[in-house]
């Protein structure tokens, strides 16, 4: 419960958490009536001190959660409550950094830091003064007048960051922040703001930030949440009690690291059809886009020593060249196609991903072609309809549309180029068609 109280100045100093989401529920509404629910009864709190991260599968609401702390997007239900107010608009005490860079890209460094003291109304010297100040705190010194054309993409991030800090902001909010970046750019960036937050050269007073990178959420934050999806919920919240800087090769980094794999792929197998922990695939459920090359790369490499069948996500990273967030999204849809079975942190070959692995072209096309109409109903639905249909042939928007009732535009892109990508479609005509064999991995 938090404690109000009135300063002899007038001012109000609330004891409590600096932010609190009260069971925070979020539906939208579908085009063929109805509404679809992304997340349901979140409740958390964030104090001051504290990074907290925001961990799930793509597609699991995670930054529809952070818009609604941003006060961007409103609650269906439930009430979000920063410093003891309800927050229902953007505060100023909240700032925010976007996964892409979102920079003006006629303005250069100092005027894009500069542009959210401008909208603050904040006179001219001591907004250039603060500007100038962010900048050199996030390492641009000498770059104030370039643009960002003439930036690398780590530099241009850093100067997201500037903008964020410049304005001073109470509580950061980061959305995938390092997900653009190459990986060795992504973990400079990663350290120099931990060394920042820990020498309290920060003005902020606490971080949230979304990421699907077990191994970045236990390198930044001292408290994960969890979360589900279908609609998205908090799984668990998981602390982190190591101290700034981190070993990523620590036995207790890598314990948080192992946790965290088993809780997120905890449960049986499921059954074709079904998704993750028993989620049900159905014709609208949103699609991860993985290329159908991934699927059989990961049972080639799980069939083959020294795995022989079983491994750990975390052993599989080098050996396909993938991040830990890309291994787990390939791993979730081969689970889904009935090759693999992901639980307790262990990837399993079934008999099905044995043959994928060991057959010839011919025989992954046709095997491939065989789980993913008996897994997806989307594609067997396309299938169906291409069937009837005497020229065979459907325009992508018969599909494309019936998507939208669903999902809405951009998650209907995306989960008709994940199905096409795993079947036959012709880009330069927009169709799809039975007069080729549509089945190919």
């Amino acid at each position: 419960m938090d404690t109000i109280i009135a300063r002899p100045d007038g001012t109000i100093r609330v004891d409590g958490p600096l932010l609190r989401v009260a069971h925070a529920s979020r539906e939208f509404p579908r085009p063929s009536g109805g509404s679809q629910v992304v997340l349901d009864d979140i409740d958390f709190t964030i104090a001051e001190g504290e990074i907290v991260g925001l961990l799930g599968r793509s597609g699991c609401g995670k930054s529809t959660l952070l818009r609604i702390v941003a006060g961007l997007v409103p609650p269906t239900r439930g009430e979000v409550f920063y410093r003891g107010q309800a927050l229902s608009a953007p505060s100023k005490g909240i700032a925010m950094v976007f996964q892409t860079f979102a920079l003006f890209p006629w303005l250069t460094v100092l005027q894009n830091v500069q542009a959210g003291l401008d909208a603050q109304q904040v006179p001219e010297p001591e907004a250039r003064r603060r500007a100038l100040s962010a900048i050199g705190l996030i390492g641009l010194n000498g770059f104030e007048n370039a643009y960002p054309r003439e930036l690398s993409g780590g530099m241009r991030q850093r100067v997201g960051f500037a903008r964020a800090l410049v304005v001073e902001p109470d509580l950061l909010l980061m959305d995938e922040p390092f997900s653009a970046l190459d990986v060795l750019t992504a973990e400079t960036l990663r350290s120099d703001l931990i060394d920042l937050w820990s020498q309290r050269k920060l003005a902020i007073r606490a971080i949230m930030m979304v990421t699907h990178n077990i191994e970045e959420a236990v390198f930044m934050c001292d408290r994960i949440l969890v979360m589900s999806s279908n609609p998205g919920r908090i799984g668990a919240q998981i602390a982190v009690p190591l101290p700034h800087p981190r070993d990523r090769l620590a036995s207790a980094f890598r314990a948080i690291v192992d946790d965290i794999y088993a809780r997120m792929t905890a449960g049986p197998a499921p059954a074709h059809g079904t998704g993750n922990s028993g989620t049900t695939v159905g014709l609208t459920t949103w699609l991860p886009l993985i290329g159908a090359p991934r699927i059989v790369g990961l049972t080639e490499a799980l069939s083959e020593p020294p795995f022989d069948g079983s491994a750990e996500l975390s052993a599989l990273t080098a050996c396909l060249h993938l991040n830990v967030a890309g291994l787990f999204r390939v791993a979730e849809v081969a689970q889904m196609l009935g090759f693999v079975e992901l639980r307790e942190g262990m990837l399993h070959l079934t008999a099905a991903g044995r043959a994928l692995a060991a057959s010839g072209i011919e025989g992954r096309s046709r095997l491939f072609a065989e789980h993913l109409l008996r897994s997806v109903p989307l594609a067997a639905y396309i299938r169906r309809v291409l069937e009837d249909r005497p020229s065979h042939q459907a325009p992508r928007s018969r599909f494309l549309e019936e998507l939208e009732d669903h999902l809405g535009t951009s998650d209907a892109e995306h989960t008709l180029t994940a199905v096409t990508g795993w079947g036959r479609y012709d880009h330069r005509t927009r169709l799809f068609s039975l007069a080729k064999p549509w089945e190919r991995p």
